[in-house]
């Protein structure tokens, strides 16, 4: 049994999305960041990072979205590239998300929502990045139905966790501009599996409101003197 450390972020989302496909049998622990949950002891053992998804399968704990599912996937032999020409590709895609697209994404949303001070430089360079990101990823869509062709893989999974974010990042002109992203996330919020996962954190109680003891929780730096 795996135990499954999740929040409705999007990288926890990639992670749900991936063990509802796959069929393989997890125990949802949620993990409310807004209430700090995620500094505690017991959690930091798991993962030292503080964040989620985290999974322990069998005593091993694991951390980092896209490792979490590159090990799924070849721990199940699902969601991989068919051609072995392709785990070149799908590497390097998968690592460009966890490098580029995630955290330019996640950096514009906070500078321009959260930062308590609006750099406007900050805010171009985010929302410029995280775009230019994008453009790569719907450029690659425009080659074929999936990132990596005709294979639906652990690649699209992570795309497809970002992916609703973007109006909130950049905005909803820019986000329709998109449209080979759009298209596959048509395809994948239509599966089964994406409507369980979708429904997952609507089971547990999560904190909603971001008052001053989530930020405190969720982004330490703006109290620091450091």
């Amino acid at each position: 049994m795996i135990d499954f450390y999740f929040n409705a972020a999007p990288n926890p989302m990639k992670v749900a999305l991936f063990l509802e496909e796959s069929g393989i049998d997890y125990r949802p622990v949620p993990l409310d960041t807004k209430l700090g949950q995620q500094h505690t002891p017991e959690f930091l053992s798991i993962n030292p990072n503080a964040k989620v998804p985290a999974l322990i399968d069998d005593g091993v704990s694991l951390f980092d979205s896209n490792a979490i599912l590159l090990y799924l996937a070849e721990k199940t032999g699902t969601f991989l590239p068919k051609d072995p020409k392709l785990r070149g590709p799908m590497l390097s895609w998968l690592f460009f998300v966890a490098s580029g697209v995630g955290p330019y994404s996640g950096q514009a949303v906070h500078f321009q929502h959260f930062a308590p001070d609006k750099s406007p430089y900050a805010v171009k360079r985010y929302r410029f990045e995280a775009r230019r990101h994008w453009q790569i990823i719907d450029d690659q869509l425009a080659k074929g139905r999936y990132m990596l062709g005709d294979d639906y893989t652990i690649v699209d999974m992570a795309i497809w966790g970002w992916a609703p974010r973007i109006p909130f990042m950049l905005d909803e002109t820019i986000a329709a501009e998109f449209t080979h992203i759009n298209r596959l996330m048509d395809e994948l919020n239509a599966r089964p599996a994406a409507e369980r996962a979708l429904a997952l954190p609507s089971q547990h109680a999560f904190k909603t409101e971001m008052d001053d003891a989530a930020i405190r929780f969720m982004y330490p730096q703006i109290f620091s003197d450091v």
